[in-house]
Parts: C-alpha cells; sequence; structure tokens
C-alpha cells in the first residue's frame, strides 16, 4: 500500500499549487481520500477530501472557495488545487485513505493509510 504525495514548494503569498497524491495497492472504491496538513508547532488538520465512490468532497471553512479536489479514475490520483495562497497556508500537507469516510476539521487518528507528505512553502 502506497500513497504518495508531490507538487509542494515555494509560492508567493496569492500564487497557486496543485499537489498531487497518487495510492496504490488497495480498492480506492471503498475509501475517501483525505489531505492534511500540519504548520510548525500546529497540530495536524484535515483541509479536504474526497469520497472516491461518488466523487463527493468537502473543505475545511477556512480553504472554501481556494482548494479544490478532483480525482483521476484511471491513475488513482486525488489532486489539491490550492489558490490565493496565504503565509498561514504553510505546512507539510498529507494524504491520507480513509475507510470510514471524510476527516475534515480532524487530526486524522485512526486513518488507514498515510503519504509521507510534501512541504508547501508560502513566503515573499
Amino acid at each position: 500500500v502506497q500513497l504518495v504525495e508531490s507538487g509542494g514548494g515555494l509560492v508567493q503569498p496569492g500564487g497557486s499549487l496543485r499537489l498531487s497524491c497518487v495510492a496504490s495497492g488497495f480498492t480506492l472504491r471503498y475509501y475517501a481520500i483525505n489531505w492534511f496538513r500540519q504548520a510548525p508547532g500546529k497540530e495536524r488538520e484535515g483541509v479536504g477530501c474526497i469520497v472516491w465512490r461518488d466523487g463527493s468532497t468537502d473543505y475545511l471553512d477556512s480553504v472554501k472557495g481556494r482548494f479544490t479536489i478532483s480525482k483521476d479514475n484511471a491513475n488513482n490520483t486525488v489532486y489539491l488545487q490550492m489558490n490565493s495562497l496565504k503565509p498561514e497556508d504553510t505546512a507539510i500537507y498529507y494524504c491520507g485513505a480513509d475507510f470510514r469516510g471524510c476527516g475534515v476539521g480532524t487530526q486524522g487518528r485512526g486513518m488507514n493509510y498515510w503519504g509521507r507528505g510534501t512541504l508547501v512553502t508560502v513566503s515573499s
């Protein structure tokens, strides 16, 4: 089982990044894929998720209207499009798969599978 994130980097405030999470080794249609982030000195928080089976999404209030999650069924990939980035979005971003469903706003305890994360830095 693997979840592999990519796409992080340094971006200026107001800029955009698209993160990818490629999943393998398990049956995606039974899971929700969640995006979490953890900033230095802060707890991990779930910022958004997509239920693979029906494509429904949910977002943390602070990212609604700026972040969009989508999926590519053929390539078992979930994307996190981040626009209008702010310095407070700086964090390591992780994807996690949860058989129970979405974990927006949670710390992701009990997540079935985790990726290793990708660093997003928003700074001028």
